[in-house]
């Protein structure tokens, strides 16, 4: 975009900010025009760590080494998990800058103990099985966002087309919505990432939502980048946020699609579920214990009203010799969509199940609810189901 050679560009906020400052230095200026993908708690980010790593959280790798890609907005996350941790990112950890496409052999062949990552890769290397995620980055507390960026110059200039941009992107998040396999199946193809990571993220309750408005936690995500980027040494000058981020064009495409765009931005909830449990035929009413199976061969996706329907269900299917694409299920605090087949489960006397992505969260639950902290193999055991 600097060179003159493309008008748009998608990214996240700490490449964005770095493409602002950037343009700002040739003298030329580019706006952030809309987020694509998001998370105002900050899901998207996380750092995995080998299969068989002992470590059950943040706070098992005092002492270790984390890679990153530098300058990231997984590099942010890891600095402020560090932080919150009290521990001194120069003493207390030894962060190294590793490229995704390098941290993933490094973890295979434990030359690290852990890397920080952006979406996709804190749930698509443990899809891939060779490791797990420990840490969300909704942990930490900060909005993640992927955008839009357009040169100044051409939206001033053609600021129909920039509007009609948008708007392709509403209906595109229209059919999204509608058909998430679908295009699970489509984004696939495009980018080599399995639909099954797609759906993780942009399925129903899925880790980001598709919600393009301005809030005032992505717009202090888009500042913060640059204060960290500045700490990092990596930007310098001055970059207002919030005049880097320009909605007029937004606006002017929610007006055209008949969109509330004030609505939108007071809008929290996830990508909401529209669903029958697939065993009952009722309408899922409640979503925090909601699990899901994707069978191969079917083209949308089961839901459950409860993790132990779907664990009961998950072996039915097995022994029909049904192949199981992915199990899902949310967590019970978080209520982020997780990995089934990575999450830990409390088991209550009645025999319910609710799923959690950290171990220590499972067992804080399960004492102050009389319940058993699973793995997943274990709730899939008829005993963990008895009391049902």
């Amino acid at each position: 975009m600097v060179a003159g050679k493309l008008d748009f560009g998608s990214m996240a906020d700490f490449p964005g900010v770095l493409n602002g400052v950037a343009n700002q230095k040739a003298g030329k200026g580019s706006i952030f025009i809309s987020v694509l993908s998001g998370s105002v708690c900050g899901s998207g980010n996380g750092i995995v760590v080998p299969t068989d790593s002992p470590a059950q959280s943040i706070a098992d790798l005092k002492g270790k080494t984390i890679s990153v890609p530098f300058a990231s907005t997984a590099h942010g996350m890891l600095l402020r998990a560090v932080a919150a941790q009290g521990w001194d990112p120069e003493r207390d950890v030894n962060i190294v800058m590793q490229a995704p496409e390098v941290a993933g052999p490094a973890l295979q062949t434990h030359k690290i103990d852990a890397h920080a990552d952006f979406v996709p890769f804190a749930e698509l290397f443990p899809y891939r099985g060779f490791a797990r995620k420990i840490y969300d980055g909704s942990q930490a507390g900060a909005a993640t966002l992927h955008g839009t960026l357009v040169e100044k110059a051409y939206a001033q200039a053609y600021p129909e087309v920039v509007v009609a941009y948008l708007r392709a992107v509403i209906e595109a998040n229209r059919l999204l919505a509608a058909e998430p396999e679908k295009y699970s199946e489509l984004i696939a193809k495009v980018t080599g990432i399995e639909p099954e990571v797609d759906y993780l993220f942009h399925g129903p309750l899925g880790l980001q939502t598709r919600d393009l408005a301005w809030k005032p936690e992505y717009r202090r995500a888009v500042q913060t980048s640059f204060d960290t980027l500045k700490l990092l040494k990596r930007a310098d000058g001055d970059l207002n946020a919030n005049i880097f981020i320009d909605d007029r064009y937004l606006r002017a495409a929610f007006e055209a699609e008949h969109l509330d765009y004030e609505a939108a931005l007071r809008n929290y909830v996830q990508t909401p579920l529209a669903a029958n449990d697939a065993l009952t035929g009722k309408p899922i009413a409640k979503t925090d214990r909601v699990a899901q199976i994707w069978v191969r061969g079917e083209a949308r996706v089961r839901s459950y009203a409860s993790p132990e329907e779907a664990v009961r269900e998950l072996a039915a299917l097995e022994r029909d010799g049904r192949q199981v694409r992915a199990f899902y299920a949310q967590d019970r605090e978080s209520d982020i969509k997780l990995l089934g087949d990575q999450a830990w489960f409390a088991r209550s006397p009645d025999g319910q199940l609710n799923a959690f992505l950290l171990k220590d969260r499972a067992q804080a639950w399960a004492s102050a609810h009389g319940a058993q902290v699973l793995d997943f193999a274990a709730s899939r055991q008829p005993t963990a189901l008895a009391n049902r």
